[in-house]
């Protein structure tokens, strides 16, 4: 069982007592009394988001279903000048939707219809609480399909996706989230309602989607979004080739890249993971005894893709590859991208808790970086399994470990922290999809100087000049990386009944 971090250096955004009685009156007035969440038995089920290690109960919960509804609960939470955190389906592993005390957590669960299909324009416009894998499923039989595709798409939500910025499988040559966004209906801080960006691929002006998408719920929060789908490809192949180092599938990587030819996706991973997918899922395609396989997705016109696969085999075996599977038949690439799909739930087959990080790297930094990830490894004592968008460069270091032993995440969150700052040395980024949240915002630094800070400060305050829209997220506070930044570990954490 995960233990319980609260984060203690987090305060409301105002000092004085909140009448949480009258809040909650407001919000029964908008949504209706099934729809404000208020007992401590049932804010359990929302005082985390996929990053369990951190755990806050928010003071109350409020489901709304439209836009207008979003923009009077946040009005109200404006008028009290109490902060509110966003939440979609909760899978964020950053601790994006994390609750704060004596904070409102939005959820934005129960907008989740689909408003328009625009099959000519090739654009879809749907609210919050879409999950990912409905876009396609919705337009598929037409046809089209919505490009990005977290390893969470069946259960994680449009809203979130906006929030985070999330990418997938095949962000490599499709871009992640904010790359089909082409604009949003939202709700600023303060309660009024905003469109941003427009239903055509560009527009004139500021980019202001742009700056919305990957915000992370501090600017305010999506309600319609309109994104952009794709055509499906003509042809679609899936190889998978398997290699006696990890360091000869990452050169593969490089030189599929310096070919001219850009895979949809690319995927590695290691020996770990191979075995813990085998077990949980059984793909029987996976070989247990290769120190590391490489997913490579070409689509196109077929003949294009007959032509850049026979290269790409080609690359494969000159790097060392034992054997090269194809896959044509839209079964068959399902069951070779199966195991990727599940890598990181088939960790609870290895141990009993995990904490995963997603830095990004030069591709030609791959080979060193993973060499160094493993003296991190074994200096800290933790086996790190690997799993990543190989292509871009996406690394998903998975450090296995026990909660329940003492001391066990703090050391795991500074080896965690080591390997973010491995990836800026190289020329990287400490996250490439999953966002900063609570959990590296104390990284930021690393990667920004103060001024770049101070001019991010700068735009959140423009549209939050309270600053109660998920307050304490991505910048660092205090605004020096140090421990007063992190969640303490140590202090006790407490259910406040206020109803």
């Amino acid at each position: 069982m995960t233990a319980i971090a609260p984060i203690s250096n987090i305060s409301s955004a105002s000092t004085q007592a909140i009448d949480w009685q009258a809040i909650a009156k407001d919000f029964i007035a908008i949504v209706g009394d099934r729809y404000v969440v208020r007992t401590s038995e049932e804010l359990l089920a929302y005082e985390c988001d996929g990053l369990t290690s951190y755990k806050q109960q928010p003071a109350i919960v409020v489901l709304p279903l439209t836009t207008e509804e979003v923009s009077a609960v946040v009005k109200v939470c404006a008028s009290y000048k109490v902060a509110f955190v966003a939440r979609g389906s909760g899978t964020g592993l950053s601790g994006g939707a994390l609750p704060l005390p004596d904070s409102v957590l939005i959820v934005t669960a129960r907008m989740k219809k689909i408003l328009e299909v625009d099959f000519e324009n090739q654009r879809v416009v749907v609210q919050p609480g879409v999950i990912n894998n409905w876009v396609t499923q919705a337009v598929s039989g037409a046809g089209f399909y919505y490009a990005p595709d977290p390893s969470s798409q069946i259960i994680c939500s449009i809203g979130g996706n906006v929030a985070e910025n999330s990418g997938g499988v095949h962000c490599l040559k499709y871009g992640v989230t904010t790359n089909h966004v082409l604009g949003a209906k939202i709700v600023l801080p303060d309660g009024s309602i905003k469109d941003i960006g427009s239903k055509i691929p560009e527009s004139p002006g500021y980019d202001l989607t742009g700056i919305f998408v990957g915000s992370e719920g501090t600017l305010g929060i999506a309600t319609e979004v309109t994104l952009k789908i794709l055509k499906s490809a003509e042809s679609i192949q899936v190889l998978l080739a398997d290699f006696t180092t990890v360091e000869a599938a990452g050169s593969t990587v490089s030189d599929v890249i310096s070919a001219g030819i850009i895979p949809g996706g690319m995927e590695i991973m290691d020996n770990m993971s191979i075995n813990a997918v085998e077990d949980t899922v059984a793909t029987n395609c996976y070989p247990r005894d290769a120190a590391s396989i490489l997913l490579i997705e070409i689509d196109g016109l077929e003949i294009e893709v007959a032509e850049s696969a026979k290269r790409v085999e080609e690359i494969c075996y000159k790097n060392g590859a034992r054997n090269v599977t194809t896959a044509t038949d839209p079964e068959q690439r399902l069951r070779l991208w199966k195991g990727r799909k599940a890598a990181f739930a088939a960790m609870g087959r290895l141990s009993p808790d995990y904490y995963v990080q997603d830095g990004v790297i030069p591709r030609t930094k791959l080979t060193y970086v993973l060499q160094e990830i493993e003296k991190l490894s074994e200096k800290y004592g933790y086996h790190v399994a690997n799993v990543f968008h190989a292509g871009d460069g996406n690394l998903h270091p998975l450090i296995l470990y026990n909660n329940a032993e003492t001391g066990a995440l703090e050391t795991v969150e500074e080896l965690g922290g080591e390997i973010l700052k491995l990836c800026v040395r190289v020329g990287g980024s400490i996250s490439g999809e999953h966002g900063i949240g609570a959990d590296k915002k104390c990284y930021m630094s690393e990667m920004f100087s103060e001024t770049d800070l101070e001019t991010m400060r700068w735009v959140r305050d423009v549209f939050d000049p309270q600053g109660i829209a998920n307050p304490t997220k991505i910048l660092p506070t205090p605004r020096t990386c140090g421990e007063g930044a992190k969640p303490s570990h140590d202090a006790k954490y407490k259910l406040v009944e206020r109803f």
